[in-house]
């Protein structure tokens, strides 16, 4: 099974975004196991006591933008015995160049915010197969 890290300060989106998981329609997607934390402080914490196949990291954090945890985690955040998740940037901004600095940053891949179910559904099955 995985384990996906939700990094989410907004209570309803995470709400939603666990609905949406559990529901889907691909199996490894809806047995995914989620983790979530509320800010970057929260989601190193995760990350140094839980092993994680995915993350999903949104930009505009209480203590940061999520780039910089991207940023981390591409500079060897991680103990050298657990290896580097995938990381989607989820973000409403969609400018091509927010875009290409959230993959300079260290990013996987990019979801709009807003985005159908069904891309979110998706774009993790993509990333966890």
């Amino acid at each position: 099974m995985s384990t996906i890290l939700l990094v989410e300060d907004e209570e309803l989106n995470r709400t939603l975004v666990k609905a949406v998981l559990s529901r889907a329609g691909v199996e490894a997607v809806r047995a995914a196991s989620v983790l979530d934390a509320t800010s970057l402080s929260a989601a190193r914490d995760r990350l140094r006591t839980d092993d994680v196949d995915l993350i999903l990291l949104d930009m505009n954090l209480p203590d940061g933008n999520g780039l910089n945890l991207a940023r981390e985690l591409a500079a060897g955040l991680l103990p050298p015995d657990r290896r580097r998740p995938t990381v989607v940037a989820v973000t409403a901004s969609v400018l091509p160049q927010d875009r290409a600095a959230a993959i300079e940053a260290g990013c996987d891949d990019f979801l709009d915010k807003p985005y159908a179910a069904a891309d979110l559904v998706a774009t993790v099955a993509r990333h966890l197969s």
